[in-house]
């Protein structure tokens, strides 16, 4: 019994650390589009 919990708990490391590596470097967030270089009102210049 003691290795099955083992065995899961190994399982359910693996599987958080590779969801992290995922969202990390592969789901990048797009980049917002409001740089205060333009007309859009953000009051910086």
């Amino acid at each position: 019994m003691n290795t099955i919990i083992q065995n899961i708990l190994v399982f359910a490391a693996i599987v958080g650390a590779l969801a992290f590596l995922l969202r990390k470097f592969i789901w990048k967030k797009s980049k917002s589009k409001k740089a205060c270089g333009g007309d859009d009102g953000c009051g910086c210049h």
